[in-house]
């Protein structure tokens, strides 16, 4: 096997992704902070109960705006950490923002109830009737009980993703709701004037990054590039590649091993978004994906027709050689999960080797490219068949097939099972966390 000369390691400093999640550390806690000063500033109820339910409240809006953030689709954070994991905080900051509403509501209740002498749900009706904006709080805050019901594990397997997406989009109206109460009743946003500048600019900012991230910069991009289809391939009896171009696309800011929001604006797939990664690299001039049928919307690509019109939001990932770490890889593969594989064996500087995963021969979409490219490149190609158990990429194999693995970074791409296994399996043969690189490409967590 030809091999060619290493490039030189990247140069050393601080990782991007440690730069983005330690500035989201460090932003969340530095507000923490100015809202803990504004909240101290305002002065204390003199009820116990009153003084938790106000500082709940207060933290639960800023977790509010935080989980904005997340979710905002901003490109900057996006090629750093990745939309899986974005999305996976989200999640979780979405269960803690429930637990700090729902002890607002509890503490504010009971603290009011306690000299009135009242029970809690009288109190309740009571504060809704007399109090402007708590019946908004109320509204916003059944609404995001709502949306957690929907999130959690036992609930999303059984819901298809339009219908959770549909659903999930009443917590902008919760937010809406949420501020105003915020307006309305809350003592620290109108304790001064700077106080209430600094909310002003905590949801101003959180919202204005979800409309510029979710909606002005995607039409902006499809307005520049006008992507069209310009041939759709056949790769196998269940896969097929889509072949598009478009306008200035030496513009778009895409990477091997990113994905986009794909929309075929076709009379009935129009209003239906897929996630699916590009199969080659961005050369300026054209844009393809290869996706398996396995559902309605992947298995309606084979009938597009070319001149079909796209609309594409992206791109998005951090499955990227930006976050390279060693001159030399292993780029490990599992079924269709070749696709971002494939283009990034194009992008990779330095050796590779490649481990493509599937159960027979015939299941190796794309293989015929990959070996052209591994020759081209002077990689090194397996193809690993075979039944689940015993593993094939079990540790000692692993270490068969790649001897210096430890000082390889590893992307790996494939089914969720696949995938955990190999982590597992690297994480055995003492290769450093911080070169292994993966992305669970799924947008409801």
């Amino acid at each position: 096997m030809t091999t060619v000369a290493s490039h030189r390691a990247p140069t050393s400093g601080v990782r991007p992704k440690v730069v983005a999640r330690t500035g989201l550390y460090a932003a969340l806690a530095a507000n923490a902070a100015i809202v803990a000063y504004f909240f101290v500033q305002g002065g204390f109820a003199s009820n116990a109960l009153i003084v938790l339910g106000r500082l709940t409240g207060l933290y639960g809006a800023l977790l509010m705006a935080f989980q904005l953030l997340l979710v905002a689709r901003l490109p900057w954070l996006d090629r750093r950490i990745g939309m899986d994991r974005l999305t996976s905080w989200h999640r979780w900051t979405g269960f803690a923002l429930l637990w700090l509403l729902l002890g607002h509501v509890v503490f504010i209740v009971l603290g009011y109830a306690q000299p009135a002498g009242l029970d809690p749900v009288n109190q309740l009706v009571d504060l809704a009737e007399t109090v402007e904006g708590v019946l908004r709080a109320i509204v916003a805050l059944a609404l995001i009980i709502l949306v957690g019901a929907v999130s959690a594990r036992w609930a999303r397997r059984r819901l298809a993703y339009e219908t959770w997406h549909f659903i999930h989009l009443y917590t902008y109206l919760a937010v809406v709701l949420a501020f105003t109460h915020q307006v309305a009743a809350g003592t620290s946003f109108a304790s001064s004037s700077l106080a209430t500048a600094y909310w002003y600019l905590v949801w101003g900012g959180a919202l204005g990054a979800v409309v510029v991230g979710r909606a002005v910069l995607p039409l902006w991009r499809n307005w520049r590039h006008k992507l069209v289809v310009t041939a759709v391939v056949p790769e196998s009896d269940n896969v097929v590649s889509v072949y598009m171009t478009g306008r200035d696309l030496d513009r778009l800011p895409a990477r091997a091993g990113q994905f986009f929001l794909w929309r075929f604006l076709t009379r009935d797939r129009w209003w239906q978004a897929n996630p699916f990664s590009l199969s080659a690299a961005p050369d300026g001039r054209t844009l393809r994906l290869t996706a398996k049928a396995a559902g309605e919307g992947s298995a309606s690509l084979r009938h597009l027709k070319p001149g079909t019109r796209v609309f594409a939001e992206g791109p998005y990932g951090a499955f990227t050689a930006l976050h390279r770490t060693r001159p030399d890889s292993v780029l490990i593969a599992g079924g269709v999960g070749v696709t971002p594989i494939r283009a990034l064996l194009e992008e990779l500087p330095g050796h590779a080797v490649v481990l493509y995963r599937v159960a027979s021969d015939k299941d190796a979409v794309l293989y015929d490219e990959l070996r052209g490219l591994a020759l081209d490149r002077g990689a090194e190609l397996h193809l690993v068949t075979g039944p689940i158990t015993p593993d094939p990429l079990a540790p000692e194999s692993l270490a068969r097939l790649v001897p210096d693995i430890a000082g390889r970074d590893v992307f790996v791409c494939g089914p969720p099972g696949m995938t955990t296994a190999v982590i597992g399996n690297l994480k055995t043969l003492g290769v450093p966390k911080e070169q292994v690189h993966f992305e669970r490409f799924s947008l409801a967590g």
